[in-house]
């Protein structure tokens, strides 16, 4: 084997050539900046960490990015992944974007884990549960972001009567702090953005009712998610939520390519462990789909469905090996499959595979591989399993790799 097709820098384990994940942390901190560089200078950006950061290691990215003076916070989709990030020693703001039960409302106060309010009983609990805490003399008092539903009938109040009055009963509230205000658009990552404006107006509009009613502005309102920080500057107000661009994916195909220029940060690359010279009518994988028309060289690869390689790609997607594109035949199995390598004499035993990232001039991206196989880049990213290893640049050198640093390992002692 040439040194030119082995996995670079001496660091990465030899046992992670399997399959492992490469996430470039520089590249996160330069998708951060040019969009700061788009924003208003008073807007601050809400890094959204959610799903283990898309696949990326939430804990790793919120600790790269904490240290950025105007990265005001995180955000996350569950209680347990904000108490992760706390665990790992993230200072700055969470807040928990979805619903959380109200076992957790104590341990949420205790770690100033912000929550999002949009049921007059999540109001009444955490007054509950902050008057618990003070008669143990914890005195905290919760903080929270009143979500509203202006189009996607998700979660949050209406901007109606009935959502005014939550409002004006947490605002009224001594227990807690309304510290922000938030609504997610629906149809922002479209060409069309009539939906998004629609959307923007309602959230105005209750805002304006509420400093109407209550005399009260709340200081941090947020709507902007990815789409919106890059095409709809009208929607950056106190701070965005930079979700999939962070990680140099786009929100979708019909979003502007030109105005933030994003680098992905995840690449994922396999091994060559096994070739084989088949000949014509044999049969590769589960149910045969695949029969060989003549002389075939093949090369197994040991990834699959099991470690979130979409099984979707069986039959259609490909692989890179020594910068040339290797089709899949047959069916992607839940731990290996079988790429053609005919074309590429010189491919060996221990030869690296890239599944998603460059090799030479060619390149496979996550949006690519995800229209291929029926998925879109965000579920791709997400579905990356526990099992693949994650190996951290920075600087152009490993960082780290994910075994190496129990640090970030949450203490569930």
């Amino acid at each position: 084997m040439k040194d030119a097709y082995l996995v670079p820098g001496e660091q990465i384990p030899e046992r992670y050539r399997r399959l492992y994940a490469e996430i470039n942390l520089d590249a996160v901190r330069e998708n951060l900046g040019r969009m700061k560089e788009n924003l208003a200078p008073d807007t601050s950006i809400i890094a959204v960490v959610k799903a283990d950061a898309y696949g990326h290691g939430a804990e790793v990215v919120a600790r790269e990015l904490e240290e950025a003076s105007y990265v005001s916070g995180f955000a996350v989709a569950t209680f347990e992944e904000a108490v992760s990030l706390r665990r790992a020693g993230i200072v700055k703001p969470v807040l928990v974007l979805g619903y959380v039960f109200p076992c957790c409302y104590g341990e949420a106060i205790r770690q100033d884990i912000r929550l999002a309010l949009f049921r007059e009983d999540t109001l009444k609990e955490l007054q509950k549960a902050a008057g618990l805490l003070k008669a143990r003399g914890i005195l905290k008092k919760p903080k929270v972001h009143i979500k509203v539903d202006t189009g996607m009938s998700r979660i949050g109040v209406r901007p109606d009567e009935e959502g005014l009055a939550l409002a004006q009963q947490a605002l009224a509230a001594q227990e807690l702090e309304v510290e922000g205000i938030f609504t997610h658009f629906a149809r922002a990552d479209e060409a069309d953005k009539s939906g998004a404006f629609r959307q923007l107006s309602l959230f105005q509009d209750f805002l304006k009712k509420i400093k109407e009613r209550t005399g009260r502005e709340i200081p941090l309102k947020h709507c902007a998610n990815s789409a919106g920080i890059i095409e709809m500057p009208e929607t950056y107000m106190d701070a965005v939520r930079a979700g999939i661009i962070l990680y140099g994916l786009w929100p979708s195909e019909e979003v502007r390519k030109d105005i933030v220029p994003l680098t992905p940060v995840m690449s994922l690359y396999s091994t060559i462990v096994y070739l084989k010279d088949i000949g014509p009518g044999t049969q590769v994988s589960y149910g045969g789909t695949f029969t060989a028309p003549g002389k075939m060289r093949i090369a197994t690869i040991p990834a699959g469905y099991g470690d979130g390689y979409p099984r979707g790609l069986s039959g259609k997607g490909f692989v890179l090996i020594r910068g040339k594109k290797a089709p899949i035949l047959g069916r992607v199995c839940m731990d290996q499959f079988m790429v053609d390598v005919t074309g590429i004499k010189d491919a060996a035993v221990g030869d690296r595979a890239t599944l998603i990232g460059a090799d030479g001039k060619e390149r496979i991206t996550m949006e690519q591989a995800g229209e291929l196989s029926g998925r879109f880049n965000y579920e791709f990213a997400c579905c990356i399993g526990k099992r693949v290893p994650r190996v951290y640049l920075k600087g152009g050198k490993v960082f780290y790799c994910q075994e190496d640093c129990p640090e970030f390992v949450p203490d569930i002692s």
